[in-house]
């Protein structure tokens, strides 16, 4: 582990921002970083790292603030671009490390079961073991897991995504409602299970907050709305207000 610096301690499967606090806000953001490690060729255009496919973007700069305004305690966020792992899927999928994104190929990640191994090994474990070892160490009351989304898909142009934001959630929905309503109330359009069902993609969720029975509620914002510095001060402000009227649903 090492510091960046700017108080953030980090290895190479993530960064974490903040201190834990038992009782607070944990933020997790599984797509934060679009870092891909020297030693490891995904075989694409540099230029694809910039975009959705490889990173969610904002993501970071608005945890980051989050983390100033004290709206969260902390925030977990993965170290590496999805295109190198996809931490927010289960351990066997085939979309864990893809081999096309959006229509683009992937040919770097074609590896042999060895090379599959090592990569998890690597990165989606400790990456995981220490989202546990946080939460184990300092349970908190409410996990945020944020998210952004590409409001246009290069594979499916006809697919509409016209949503400010998305709510995702699976069978504990404790939260979902109360962010629904606190994040239209800001003037948003929200869209309840959107752009995709958390039912269906909660991975991360399922295994560090539904399976220790904590609240949590998964926040997908529209990337070129977070795509600058306003945006994404514009963001960290009503998630700030969305994260305290939501903490009033919360049990005692």
């Amino acid at each position: 582990m090492v510091a960046d610096g700017r108080g953030a301690a980090m290895s190479e499967a993530w960064c974490d921002l903040g201190t834990p606090r038992a009782g607070g806000v944990l933020l997790i953001g599984d797509h934060a970083s679009n870092h891909v490690p020297l030693d490891i060729d995904l075989g694409i255009d540099p230029a694809l790292l910039e975009t959705h496919i490889a990173i969610d973007i904002g993501v970071a700069e608005v945890a980051a603030l989050l983390v100033e305004k004290g709206a969260i305690d902390a925030a977990i966020l993965g170290g590496v671009s999805r295109l190198v792992v996809d931490c927010n899927r289960d351990e066997d999928a085939p979309g864990t490390i893809p081999i096309v994104s959006d229509g683009h190929a992937i040919p770097g990640n074609a590896l042999t079961p060895a090379a599959r191994e090592a990569r998890l090994a690597r990165i989606f474990r400790p990456y995981h073991a220490h989202i546990a070892k946080v939460i184990a160490a300092a349970r908190p009351a409410m996990i945020l897991s944020l998210h952004s989304f590409t409001p246009e898909l290069a594979s499916d142009p006809e697919q509409s995504r016209p949503w400010d934001a998305g709510v995702l959630y699976n069978a504990d929905d404790r939260l979902a409602g109360p962010v629904i309503a606190a994040l239209a109330s800001e003037g948003l359009l929200v869209g309840d299970q959107q752009p995709y069902s958390g039912r269906l993609l909660n991975a991360t969720m399922n295994r560090h907050a539904e399976a220790n029975a904590i609240p949590y509620v998964g926040i997908e914002m529209r990337q070129d709305l977070v795509g600058d510095a306003a945006g994404q001060a514009r963001f960290a402000d009503l998630l700030t207000r969305t994260l305290r009227k939501a903490a009033l649903k919360l049990p005692a």
